[in-house]
């Protein structure tokens, strides 16, 4: 276990918003006995204050399913792999005909773009800052998307997910990491978490064998598969635990904890 990569949302992270205390003593052992750390998540760079307040971390994370590599100590983009507006808009348009229902966002390197009605109600605080206005009238050229954003308000995620994903795959690589709401996350085909965790792993001369992973959703998937160690949570989605080599427990038994203090104590390593 020479690296540790780690989803957030509903693998340490729960609804409320904390990180266990136990799962941050099993984090900070790691780091003190030497084993790399390093987060992917399906978040953008500005929703990863978590980790920053209650971990204490300032390495790179992997966001956005792998399309950006943020540097939290600088506060500085490392690298970013983007759609062009006119796929964008294409995507769309083919979604649109599939769901005429659909509604859109777009996650660039500048902000959050989000049409009128993306957000059924206020209760994401995180969003209220975004003014919704059509997606033509506000991206532009300059824009570069990183993640796009497709909602629909019936049927589940695996369904709109089975629907969308062949119709748009020669522009995009389609994901959810939504355990409720019918929403899909397309980045650049190609783009998902384990491309990009595999580059970063290979820059620290690290190879799959010594890599433990953890997740909880389809989104996670390619990661899972990809890590010599891949753990899904108990908790997380069937295709995610069929996908893993192994299992964690659950996220409310502080299944990654669990895991991680069995790994370090076979490693020799007290923790506390």
């Amino acid at each position: 276990m020479r690296l540790v990569a780690s989803d957030i949302d509903g693998t340490i992270l729960g609804h409320d918003g904390k990180i266990s205390p136990r799962t941050i003593r099993a984090f900070h052992a790691c780091r003190t006995a030497g084993v790399e750390l390093v987060f992917v998540t399906g978040r953008p760079p500005r929703w990863l204050h978590p980790l920053e307040e209650q971990l204490g971390h300032t390495g790179r994370v992997i966001c956005s399913n792998g399309a950006v590599v943020w540097d939290l100590e600088a506060d500085r983009l490392v690298s970013a792999r983007t759609l062009a507006i006119g796929a964008v808009l294409e995507i769309r348009r083919i979604i649109k005909d599939l769901r005429p229902a659909a509604l859109f966002a777009a996650e660039t390197l500048s902000g959050f773009h989000l049409e009128p009605g993306f957000i059924e109600n206020e209760s994401s605080e995180l969003l209220t800052q975004f003014t919704p206005a059509p997606l033509r009238e506000t991206l532009t050229a300059d824009d570069a998307v990183v993640k796009f954003l497709a909602i629909v308000r019936d049927g589940t995620p695996d369904d709109f997910l089975a629907e969308v994903a062949p119709a748009v795959e020669h522009l995009a690589a389609a994901t959810h990491s939504s355990p409720g709401v019918a929403m899909l996350e397309l980045s650049l085909p190609g783009v998902n978490k384990a491309v990009t965790l595999a580059e970063y792993a290979a820059a620290l001369g690290i190879g799959a064998a010594d890599v433990v992973a953890f997740g909880d959703m389809p989104n996670d998937i390619e990661m899972l598969r990809w890590a010599g160690h891949g753990y899904a949570m108990a908790s997380g989605h069937p295709e995610a635990i069929r996908a893993a080599g192994q299992q964690a427990p659950h996220f409310d038994d502080d299944g990654v904890a669990q895991v991680l203090e069995e790994r370090l104590a076979s490693l020799g390593v007290q923790h506390s």
